[in-house]
């Protein structure tokens, strides 16, 4: 699988999972991402929505296509999940307490104004997730977000708010399905955007974008010993030829095998979202802890 350019599944279509995330339940690893597999609509940077495409791998190489976790509404133009609305950035996460699978999106109007998120659950990871509803988490916008469990099982939304100037680290209830009021500010007046998260030897490390719009740009990597703590901005992790515009990516989610780190990002194609590419790229953790991502021709799966 040849980073940098869009992935195809087992049965030779493209694989639509943009802006998602890979996470492993039993001996499966399941890739959520918004399917982007229509045209752009005309004169726009923006494909009308269709859903949150599931995909399922035992090799995180080999993908075969499960169908949409979430479908967009076609017909009810107040619904939150209506096709000509947002919903992006979706990101899975296991509920042990309930046995359950909850889903988080960035939702928006279609003027991005409204800026908030959208919720969902299943009893299965491939879906079909219920909606459950759309909101301002904490009663403040949210944008570019991700979902982090930490690891004594506490659940946090990591989002951009007022307009990606800020960050927030809101807790999650134990059910992972709803705020619970408490939540910290972080890389204040930063403008960060597409937060990637982990945890490993004390250390929090927090990957993410400037904010350029679909521009590629330089990654930067925080840290701080404390998930709710004062986070500090480091530097560029990426090494290699396109570094300072993150090999023409952007910070999309990292996950965890057998205690190594892997980056994902996506090659976004705004004038064609639905041929916009993958990689996956390992993270180095060195001296200091600080981070290295090395670009990688090939994502070799495992």
């Amino acid at each position: 699988m040849k980073n940098g350019v869009i992935w195809q599944d087992i049965d030779g279509n493209d694989i639509q999972a943009h802006g998602g995330c890979i996470i492993k339940h039993g001996d499966t690893y399941y890739w959520y991402g918004e399917h982007k597999g229509a045209d752009n609509c005309p004169g726009t940077t923006r494909v009308d929505v269709i859903g949150v495409s599931c995909y399922s791998s035992k090799n995180l190489r080999d993908w075969k296509y499960e169908g949409l976790a979430l479908e967009s509404n076609k017909d009810d133009p107040e619904s939150p999940l209506y096709y000509k609305k947002v919903l992006e950035r979706p990101k899975v996460i296991y509920n042990a307490k309930n046995n359950n699978f909850v889903l988080w999106a960035h939702a928006d109007s279609a003027d991005y104004v409204f800026g908030g998120i959208a919720v969902a659950v299943s009893d299965t990871p491939t879906g079909p997730f219920k909606f459950l509803y759309a909101k301002q988490p904490n009663k403040q916008d949210s944008r570019d977000m991700t979902i982090y469990q930490d690891i004594d099982g506490t659940a946090y939304l990591v989002h951009s708010k007022d307009w990606n100037k800020t960050m927030n680290i809101s807790r999650l209830n134990d059910d992972y399905t709803e705020t619970d009021g408490f939540y910290v500010s972080v890389l204040i007046d930063q403008e960060r955007e597409a937060p990637a998260l982990f945890y490993k030897d004390g250390m929090y490390y927090m990957v993410s974008s400037g904010c350029t719009g679909w521009l590629p740009n330089q990654a930067l990597f925080a840290r701080c010993e404390h998930m709710l703590g004062k986070w500090k901005l480091i530097d560029n992790p990426c090494r290699g030829e396109k570094m300072d515009t993150t090999f023409d990516g952007q910070s999309t989610y990292i996950f965890e095998v057998d205690g190594e780190f892997y980056l994902m990002l996506d090659h976004w194609h705004p004038n064609d979202l639905k041929t916009s590419g993958y990689s996956i790229l390992k993270i180095d953790i060195l001296e200091g802890n600080n981070l290295r991502v090395n670009w990688a021709d090939e994502w070799k799966g495992i």
